[in-house]
């Protein structure tokens, strides 16, 4: 289960919300309206266990996160959810990556800072011996096209 945020690692204004998330009960989160740009050039690769434990991640993810690597080992990757995004799209995820199927869309991800950031992501299932042991998720910078058709769509899919 994950733990609240901090108020105090958070930087500027902010509101507050309580997300419920599948399967690991409800978190109280903060977040503002600070973005942090995607870098050019980067990818963000992190991997998990089935339950979406995460297992590891790279520099990228350490830096866009403002998470040390030792507090996002072991952690649910839920962590990153941004209050804006709506539950309909991590439904839809689970229900492609759980069938073996590769996922891509868009999303909104809270920094520990309460900033947030944009990204392309794409699940892919990693299959052992024909079962699901876990994911892979690499995401890259999104067009500024694409976050804003989304910006106006999530909204709408709650």
């Amino acid at each position: 289960m994950l733990s609240d945020m901090n108020p105090e690692n958070i930087i500027g204004d902010y509101k507050e919300a309580v997300l419920h998330l599948y399967g690991d009960g409800s978190r109280k989160v903060f977040y503002t309206d600070i973005e942090t740009p995607y870098p050019d050039g980067k990818l963000i690769v992190s991997t998990t266990d089935k339950a979406g434990v995460i297992t590891h991640v790279n520099q990228s993810f350490i830096e866009m996160s403002g998470y040390t690597e030792e507090e996002l080992i072991g952690t649910l990757h839920s962590i990153l959810r941004h209050p804006d995004m709506p539950a309909v799209a991590f439904k839809d995820l689970w229900d492609t990556v759980n069938r073996g199927e590769k996922w891509q869309g868009f999303v909104k991800n809270l920094r520990k800072d309460g900033g947030y950031y944009w990204v392309k992501a794409t699940v892919i299932p990693n299959i052992r011996n024909g079962q699901v042991v876990g994911y892979t998720s690499v995401r890259r910078k999104p067009s500024r096209t694409k976050v804003n058709e989304c910006i106006q769509l999530y909204p709408t899919l709650f």
